[in-house]
């Protein structure tokens, strides 16, 4: 759609209209350009080439203490879209128990681009199919049973209108890659070894990141070898023993227990029926000991190139950067303003003072809920993977998942991954398939006994991260580096 056919007078006049009519908070998110690109390459041949189109627009509107919300793709029914929207609130409120408010904001009008060289919608199909094409035909061998390459571009143009004069006009930029080799072992199982497309945390993130070899494109030949080397490794013994994670793991591994355990949403309650609840509490901020004093994790996080990165979130509210967990204490968690009015009115106190800037959609259909945005793990001061490595005793090294089992408050967990490679007297030795570690948070992150270096720190894209009832699926990143945790058990009982 043209920038002239925008409808900007009739949102702001319908802005106006709901105010007057006793709407405490309203306000519009147009999608302007909702577009996306999903290339597969399966065992070199094409077996998707998926593009999709959306554009509409959402309406938030609080009335007495309640959201009502309504969407539309026909733009010339936004009149009736905001009188939908403030008839749901209306009937919302007859039934609210814990009356929620917005709370007072300043009125922000800003534009924010995701940082981009070369736009990926406006590279040929050719040429893209062609780049993913010649990373397949490194990944074949006749031992090989199965490769998979994949490209996923996103493109959003974003509008958004509150009551209180907020005007922000997003750009955003996401692209995803991933490749993947299978094949089997000795006993006949499948084994498989993966490479996810990840970001530095600066540059740009346009259709350049697919192309650099350190990020995504070199690493073909790597995880072939090491496939190779699977199919003939011994198992991971069950006992307890130190486990790092290579980035490729801990970034799952602090998106499952960090990050959905401390979204304010989760922690009052509204994920319950679908995707679980939190240990944590209202009363645990400020003083729950979440780890140890090598933990502190971070949202945001000040990162230039992530999908977590977008300048203002779906309440028009700026893009914090502020600390989740400081030296192992729990200091903060990932929050909007209506749930932080929520949270307020249930401890009967201020627990927090400001959002946290999280609130998003993943569609202008959908209405915001508090999402992670970027998580992160805070370097430290323990060196390269070498001199982890070197520090450590007995222990493996782990990288990509393969499976994953959360309790369902956060409270333990179960991660399988696709290798290990054990460590003895300081030394990498061995290559071993199927290894599991487990553990409770807390305790688990209590045996932190060691952080890697920037040297060892970069963000880990998410693009499939799923919450909320209609589901939405969001992207966002997690900046991680090497870590160690100690004394954790490993492997299965045979």
């Amino acid at each position: 759609m043209e920038q002239t056919a925008l409808p900007r007078s009739a949102i702001l006049d319908n802005l106006d209209r709901v105010m007057k009519e006793g709407a405490q908070y309203a306000d519009a998110r147009l999608y302007a350009d909702d577009s996306s690109e999903t290339l597969i390459i399966y065992d070199g041949n094409l077996e998707a080439n998926d593009t999709e189109i959306e554009q509409g627009i959402g309406i938030r509107i609080m009335y007495g203490g309640a959201w009502g919300f309504a969407a539309t793709s026909d733009l010339g029914k936004i009149g009736s879209c905001f009188d939908t929207a403030l008839e749901n609130a209306k009937t919302a409120a007859r039934l609210v128990r814990v009356p929620l408010s917005m709370g007072k904001s300043p009125a922000h009008k800003d534009e924010y681009h995701s940082p981009v060289e070369t736009d990926p919608f406006a590279v040929s199909l050719e040429d893209k199919l062609s780049f993913l094409t010649g990373i397949d035909q490194v990944l074949k061998e006749d031992w090989i049973l199965r490769r998979y390459v994949y490209a996923n571009l996103q493109r959003k143009t974003i509008l958004f209108w509150n009551s209180a004069g907020t005007v922000i006009e997003k750009h955003l930029t996401n692209v995803f890659g991933s490749m993947e080799v299978m094949a089997l072992d000795s006993d006949g199982d499948m084994q498989r070894r993966s490479m996810e497309l990840y970001s530095p945390g600066t540059g740009t993130r346009g259709w350049e990141m697919m192309t650099d070899p350190d990020l995504f494109s070199g690493h073909a030949e790597r995880i072939k070898q090491e496939l190779g080397a699977l199919l003939k490794a011994d198992m991971l013994e069950h006992g307890r023993r130190s486990v790092i994670l290579l980035p490729g793991q801990g970034h799952l591994q602090v998106h499952e227990t960090i990050g959905h355990a401390l979204e304010l949403d989760r922690i009052l309650g509204y994920e319950l029926s679908y995707a679980g609840g939190s240990f944590v509490t209202l009363d645990d901020v400020g003083s729950l000991r979440y780890g140890s004093d090598k933990l502190t994790a971070s949202a945001y996080g000040g990162i230039a190139n992530s999908p977590g990165t977008f300048g203002y979130d779906d309440d028009g509210t700026p893009e914090r950067d502020y600390l989740l967990i400081d030296k192992g204490t729990l200091v903060d968690v990932l929050s909007s303003r209506a749930m932080i009015s929520e949270a307020n009115q249930k401890a009967g106190r201020q627990v927090f003072a400001q959002s946290g800037g999280v609130a998003r959609a993943t569609s202008f259909y959908r209405a915001p809920i508090d999402r992670m945005t970027n998580v992160n793990i805070i370097p430290g001061n323990d060196g390269s993977l070498e001199d982890i490595i070197a520090s450590t005793e007995n222990g493996i090294v782990v990288d990509n998942p393969t499976s994953w089992s959360i309790g369902s408050n956060r409270e333990h967990f179960h991660f399988g991954c696709e290798i290990a490679w054990e460590v003895k007297n300081g030394k990498k030795t061995r290559v071993l398939r199927n290894p599991t570690y487990q553990g409770h948070t807390l305790e688990f992150y209590g045996s932190l006994d060691a952080v890697g270096d920037e040297s060892t720190w970069r963000v880990e894209q998410v693009s499939n991260c799923g919450k909320g009832e209609p589901n939405q699926v969001m992207q966002l990143g997690h900046g991680v580096p090497v870590v160690r945790f100690a004394n954790v058990i490993t492997g299965e009982r045979g």
